[in-house]
């Protein structure tokens, strides 16, 4: 697998648990109607699901996936909630990047 499908598989993933955990937020914390429910429980599933199309194995896939989420998460809010992340998010989350490229992509033996 090319790395850009990979990196395209875990963004649609990160867009996937973040949307549909948004969807489930609006829902709860700010009363909005339970079609927002719904619709972010299926979109929770295919989050499940596209991870099982990465070519590793379960540990190392979702070890490198918590390293994009955490960048999806911060942008998120920055485009979603008009939060700016500070220097220290951004800090963190180019850390988190560069494990994220160890772990998934760094040549194996």
């Amino acid at each position: 697998m090319d790395y850009a499908k990979s990196i395209f598989l875990f963004v649609l993933a990160g867009l996937c648990e973040i949307g549909g955990g948004y969807l489930i937020w609006l829902w709860l914390r700010e009363g909005k109607g339970w079609e927002l429910a719904v619709i972010g429980a299926v979109v929770l599933v295919l989050y499940g699901i596209i991870p099982t199309l990465q070519p590793s194995n379960f540990g190392r896939v979702y070890a490198a996936y918590g390293g994009i989420f955490i960048i999806m998460a911060l942008v998120w809010g920055w485009q979603i909630d008009k939060i700016v992340p500070d220097r220290f998010e951004i800090i963190g989350a180019a850390i988190a990047l560069i494990g994220v490229s160890i772990i998934m992509y760094w040549p194996r033996q």
